[in-house]
């Protein structure tokens, strides 16, 4: 969704996926959207080691980074009586600490690319982090996925924590958090409650992708340079809804 967004507005853009297979084939479908340009980078971002793989392979290709977009994510669920201890950890490893690992090692590019815009101690264009959250992480979702809320809780704050310790070197941090949206994650969710949970958003309509790239794209554009620490939003009024 967002990638193609960025593709189909000129950027030249990187993603990496578990599956080598299903990466290449994903840009070259994103390829023929153009004008911007898609590169597979497979990596299997649940292991630490492929992180440092997956950086010091962009970083042989490129000298800064403009953006970041922290997409890669899992959800288990099952009763709390039930709920295994390796769904947990593999949850919230994929889903928080994966995500430091990728911003920390991925960090001299960010500052790079900020450090072109930088005049005295200010920064005009600073770097971008998105990191993609969910309303999960807001309120207490009606599913048993504890640990995927737990997470996505612990990204928002995350992502805060960063943003003002970031954002001295011109580095902003922004979380999108995200509400019902077709995906594999969502898959079984839609199929046995999307009707329920869709009329429970005041727009009466599920996310689609336009929303989620125009969202990334309006935090990675010049209006998006003074917006740091924020979490949005995206749901189409659910959260307030469940209030």
């Amino acid at each position: 969704m967002i990638a193609a967004g960025f593709v189909r507005n000129g950027a030249k853009v990187y993603i990496s996926s578990r599956s080598a297979k299903d990466c290449e084939a994903t840009a070259t479908e994103l390829n023929e959207l153009g004008p911007g340009v898609c590169i597979p980078l497979p990596a299997d971002l649940q292991k630490y080691e492929e992180v440092e793989r997956l950086a010091k392979q962009l970083s042989s290709k490129e000298q800064i980074l403009d953006v970041l977009v922290n997409n890669a994510g899992a959800v288990w669920g099952a009763p709390v009586d039930e709920f295994p201890d390796s769904g947990f950890t593999k949850v919230m490893t994929l889903n928080v600490q994966r995500v430091f690992s990728v911003i920390q090692k991925v960090l001299p590019l960010l500052r790079a690319a900020a450090d072109r815009t930088k005049k005295g101690s200010t920064y005009k264009d600073p770097a971008r982090i998105i990191n993609i959250g969910s309303v999960e992480g807001l309120w207490v979702a009606p599913h048993d996925t504890f640990s995927y809320s737990a997470s996505k809780a612990a990204l928002h704050h995350l992502s805060r924590h960063l943003a003002a310790k970031l954002g001295p070197d011109g580095v902003v941090s922004n979380t999108i958090a995200c509400g019902l949206f077709p995906t594999k994650l969502t898959d079984y969710i839609m199929k046995t409650n999307g009707d329920w949970l869709v009329d429970s958003v005041p727009l009466r309509r599920s996310g689609e992708p336009q929303d989620v790239a125009g969202t990334a794209l309006f935090l990675s554009s010049s209006a998006g340079a003074y917006i740091n620490g924020a979490t949005i939003t995206l749901d189409g009024g659910l959260l307030v809804s469940r209030l």
